[in-house]
């Protein structure tokens, strides 16, 4: 990342200007009644609780929660308990009453997690640390790939592409990196950012933070303690910029929020969670929707910056979209959509097979990592049956290969070794020769 992106995405200002920790029920924007109801769903689902348990389950400080419980307890919901020798200090538990009303706010929402922040103070912090906001230069690509083989032309098409943050589409025969290439691309997108556990609009909750897409930057077993000492809103876990990936399983229904009505609870659709980072809709036109529907769906967002999702009231609602949205197909953009939307795409980049010198390059990083012994004369005999089938010299090529020349020494227990025999059985065993083919009856 260059000095300006380091200035830009500087996280603890980011916490301090954009998330600091609330002090006030006021400053966090939730209402009284719905931290009350997040109290008795805690003491409900975990049981009983001293005053620094809910501050950490809940990421709000003790000066909050207390005032919340006071009025708890003066409704008869709450009773305290003396401190036990594992606590620290009066303990909480739910009486009969209050039981009653954990579950009526169950029933209403299953989230128990950490105090959500409101869709206003979201909106606030996206736009803070946008995607817009990254400087991407030719030496920033350079780095990013220099333990890898790619054509430079490619980079200086990829690198400008980024720069602008907009919507990109890849394309080409399948196997000539485009998913690989995706998922480096992410490093180019500057530090780390602030990602809410769970957002507000109203009484409704929307969890965010997934941790199949969201990498946070430390070990945050203990993360809500640690942010609650720094005096940062503990609501945030500071996270590498997402990069969420939908293949051919892809519906139009995975881009709304999932209202799961047994566990009633909403969890954000992938775009929403790849806020301020990368989007890529691999494999495109293998989705069981027609791909000018899944274009059509994406027209508000690209233009506007902004979708509009339901809520579990039924409520459509806005949220932000500032996500570098990447398509990348094996098929022909002409016959995915029309001119006037691939237009709005802006940036058509068409991935290419490997020259003899690139694909060396490639087999050769391969060798290293799988320790394997290969003589050069077994790479220029592979050359000639390329030649002889006709067939392109794709960049997956070498690691595939190479992999069944792997499995094929351990599984005869000797030393690895890329013999032409090996080679063979793998070219075999990965191409079908249709001219050749024969199946008898």
């Amino acid at each position: 990342m260059n000095a300006h992106n380091q200035q830009l995405y500087n996280t603890d200002n980011l916490r301090h200007n954009f998330a600091p920790r609330p002090r006030t029920i006021e400053e966090t924007g939730l209402s009284p009644a719905f931290i009350a109801d997040l109290i008795c769903k805690h003491l409900h689902v975990n049981g009983i609780a001293d005053l620094y348990q809910l501050s950490e389950n809940i990421a709000l400080s003790g000066n909050i929660l207390e005032s919340v419980l006071d009025g708890l307890r003066k409704y008869n919901q709450v009773e305290t308990l003396a401190a036990s020798h594992a606590s620290k200090g009066i303990r909480y538990t739910l009486t009969d009453k209050g039981v009653a009303e954990a579950l009526t706010a169950l029933n209403k929402s299953g989230y128990t997690g950490p105090a959500p922040v409101t869709i206003e103070h979201y909106r606030t912090v996206v736009a803070a640390q946008s995607i817009q906001n990254c400087k991407i230069t030719r030496p920033d690509i350079q780095k990013a790939f220099q333990d890898t083989t790619v054509d430079p032309q490619l980079l200086d098409r990829l690198g400008p592409a980024m720069h602008s943050g907009r919507a990109i589409m890849l394309y080409g025969l399948p196997g000539t990196g485009k998913t690989f290439i995706c998922k480096r691309l992410t490093r180019l997108l500057g530090d780390s950012i602030l990602i809410p556990y769970a957002i507000s609009v109203g009484s409704s909750v929307i969890q965010i933070f997934d941790p199949v897409i969201h990498t946070p930057v430390k070990d945050h077993t203990s993360g809500i303690s640690h942010n609650l000492q720094q005096g940062a809103d503990p609501r945030f876990i500071e996270c590498r910029r997402p990069t969420a990936i939908s293949g051919g399983e892809l519906t139009l229904d995975m881009l709304e929020i999932d209202h799961d009505k047994n566990t009633r609870l909403s969890q954000a659709p992938l775009q929403l969670k790849a806020n301020n980072g990368m989007y890529i809709i691999d494999d495109l036109g293998r989705q069981r929707v027609l791909p000018i529907d899944l274009f059509n769906r994406w027209i508000v967002p690209l233009e506007e910056k902004h979708d509009y999702l339901s809520l579990d009231t039924g409520k459509r609602v806005q949220f932000p979209f500032d996500v570098i949205l990447i398509f990348s197909a094996n098929i022909h953009p002409s016959e995915l959509a029309d001119e006037a939307f691939l237009r709005r795409l802006g940036y058509k980049i068409m991935f290419m097979p490997v020259n003899k010198t690139q694909y060396r390059e490639i087999w050769h990083l391969y060798t290293q990592e799988l320790h394997l012994s290969c003589p050069e004369s077994l790479l220029d005999e592979l050359f000639e049956r390329y030649q002889k089938e006709k067939r392109p010299l794709l960049p997956c090529h070498p690691r595939d290969l190479l992999g069944m020349v792997k499995d094929q020494c351990e599984y005869e227990g000797d030393a690895g070794i890329a013999t032409p025999e090996r080679l063979r059985i793998a070219w075999d065993t990965y191409f079908i020769n249709f001219e050749n083919a024969r199946i008898d009856s």
